[in-house]
């Protein structure tokens, strides 16, 4: 253990470049979660006209639509797909968080002397499961 040779302010750039890609990342996911919104309100449905409105029963409140458009086919294919890729991208922050603070503390705790502590930063990064995100965007 005392063969480390960390240079603080290169892993503190990294971290900032980390940090940068992933808000650029989330910026991302988010543009594909809303033209996937659009997509999905603009595909329209599979039937005619008056057909493709949902009347809602009951007593509206004020704010209450009193119809709702509905789904056709390519909206409800998107709406699943999103659905289950939502965990991926959940899973993609998650993680990439994890790292970033996983690599601080154990910095932090080397420049501090605490080379334990450090240690046991760096087993806790290595244990993430980088091959759960291998293929996220691919088939599955």
């Amino acid at each position: 253990m005392t063969g480390w040779d960390i240079k603080p302010q290169g892993v503190q750039g990294q971290l900032r470049l980390t940090g940068t890609r992933a808000g650029e990342l989330e910026k991302a996911l988010n543009a594909v979660i809303e033209d996937m919104q659009a997509a999905a309100k603009a595909a329209g449905t599979a039937v005619p006209g008056s057909a493709a409105v949902t009347r809602l029963q009951g007593p509206p409140s004020p704010s209450d639509d009193l119809t709702r458009k509905a789904l056709g086919p390519v909206a409800a294919a998107l709406s699943e797909y999103l659905e289950k890729r939502g965990k991926e991208f959940t899973s993609m922050a998650e993680r990439t968080q994890a790292a970033v603070l996983g690599a601080a503390a154990a910095t932090n705790a080397y420049v501090e002397g605490d080379l334990e502590t450090a240690k046991e930063a760096q087993d806790a990064a290595r244990r993430v499961r980088l091959d759960l995100l291998k293929g996220i965007g691919g088939k599955k």
